[in-house]
C-alpha cells in the first residue's frame, strides 16, 4: 500500500516528506539513514496508516443519465465531485420540466421510467414504447437558452435542449402540459446538498439528484425487506448507483468511511424514501402503496433521529465523494479503520 497517498500542501505526510529529504540533503549518508529511520518510526507512529478491511463486494453500477428515466447498468465507472460518469454520460445531468420549469419526476409520470438512455455519435439517445428515437447533441448549441430550474426547492440551471426534445417527450408522455429537456453544464453551478440537509459537508455537490450523487444498496438489504411483502421488488425500484453484496443487511447504513477501486466515500445519510418507490421499473405503473407502505412499518429511523427524517421511511444510504476514482464490479468495499 502507498503510504504517501494523495495529499495536499499542508498535509502531515507531505511535511513528513519534505523534511526527510531535507534532512537527507543536509546531513551526512551515514547520519541521514539513521535520523531519517528514527523520523519515519516516529512519523509512523504519530500518524498510523488507516487499516482496510474487506467488508462487501461492488456487484452493480447504474447511472441514469436522464432523471427518472431508465437506469444504464455498467461495468465500470468513474467517479468525481459530481457523482458518477461513463464516457460523455453522467448521472442525472439531464432533466425533464413542465411550463413553470419544475421538475418532472417519475412520481407524477411513472412511465418515464420506461424511457432508455444511450448515446452516441456525440448525440444522446432515449427510446421509449411506440417512439422513433430521439437524438439530442450532446454539445448543445449556445444559442439555447439557459433556464432556472426547480428541483426539490433550490435553484438550478439547465441549457434547453429543443423543441424536438420538448415534442418527443410531451407526445410520449400523454399529457395536455408541455415538457421540455434541460441539460447541466460544467460552467453551471451545482447544488451543495448541505443547504438543505446538515449532515453533508459543504463540499458535496450534486446536480439534479434528490439529494446526493452516491446512493449505495446491498443486495441483501432488499432480499431482507422482499421477507415483508406479498409482492417481491427489485433493486431499481430503489435506483441506486452503487450496489454490494456478501455483507449483512442494512450493512450499507453502517459504514463510515470506505475505499472502493481507487475512489473513497464517506456515509453521510440514510436515504429517505416516496412513492417513487411503488413504480414498477418493467411495466411503469404505478402502486401507490406498496412497497411504500412496508416501508413506513419496518424501516423507520431510530427515534433519537426523528428531528432529522420525521416519519419518512429509510432505506438505502447517501455517501459523499472524498477522492475521485474508478469503481468496477468485483471490486472489494474496504471499510477505512483509523489505527
Amino acid at each position: 500500500m502507498n503510504r504517501f497517498p494523495e495529499a495536499g500542501p499542508q498535509s502531515p505526510r507531505r511535511t513528513m516528506l519534505v523534511l526527510a529529504t531535507g534532512f537527507a540533503a543536509t546531513a551526512g549518508l551515514g547520519l541521514a539513514v539513521l535520523g531519517l529511520r528514527r523520523l519515519l518510526q516516529a512519523y509512523w507512529q504519530r500518524y498510523p496508516e488507516p487499516k482496510l478491511v474487506k467488508v462487501a463486494e461492488v456487484s452493480r453500477i447504474f447511472i441514469y443519465p436522464v432523471k427518472s428515466c431508465k437506469g444504464i447498468p455498467l461495468t465500470d465507472v468513474e467517479v468525481n465531485q459530481l457523482g458518477l460518469q461513463k464516457g460523455p454520460l453522467k448521472d442525472r445531468q439531464w432533466l425533464i420540466v413542465d411550463e413553470k420549469w419544475h421538475m418532472i419526476t417519475g412520481r407524477v409520470e411513472p412511465t418515464l421510467v420506461l424511457v432508455s438512455v444511450s448515446s452516441e455519435n456525440g448525440f444522446l439517445c432515449l427510446n421509449a414504447p411506440g417512439m422513433e428515437e430521439l437524438r439530442v447533441p450532446l454539445k448543445l448549441p449556445k444559442s439555447n437558452p439557459v433556464k432556472m430550474c426547480r428541483v426539490w426547492g433550490c435553484n438550478i440551471e439547465g441549457r434547453d435542449c429543443g423543441d424536438e426534445a420538448a415534442n418527443w417527450i410531451t407526445t410520449y408522455l400523454k399529457n395536455s402540459k408541455a415538457f421540455r429537456l434541460v441539460c447541466y453544464e460544467p460552467s453551471m453551478r451545482p447544488r451543495y446538498p448541505k443547504e438543505k440537509e446538515p449532515l453533508f459537508v459543504e463540499k458535496d455537490m450534486t446536480v439534479y439528484n434528490d439529494t446526493s450523487s452516491c446512493m449505495m444498496m446491498s443486495e441483501e438489504t432488499v432480499e431482507d425487506f422482499n421477507t415483508k411483502l406479498e409482492k417481491k421488488v427489485k433493486i431499481e425500484n430503489f435506483r441506486p448507483v452503487v450496489v454490494v453484496k456478501d455483507c449483512k443487511p442494512y450493512a450499507e447504513d453502517t459504514w463510515k468511511g470506505l475505499q472502493i477501486g481507487t475512489a473513497k466515500l464517506h456515509h453521510r445519510m440514510y436515504c429517505t424514501r416516496c412513492v417513487f418507490t411503488t413504480v414498477d421499473p418493467d411495466t411503469g405503473i404505478i402502486d401507490r402503496k406498496e412497497p411504500l407502505e412496508s416501508l413506513r412499518r419496518y424501516r423507520q429511523c431510530d427515534p433519537s433521529e426523528k428531528h432529522i427524517y420525521k416519519s419518512v421511511p429509510v432505506i438505502g444510504s447517501h455517501y459523499g465523494i472524498e477522492k475521485r476514482g474508478v469503481i468496477r464490479v468485483g471490486d472489494p468495499v474496504y471499510l477505512i479503520v483509523d489505527q
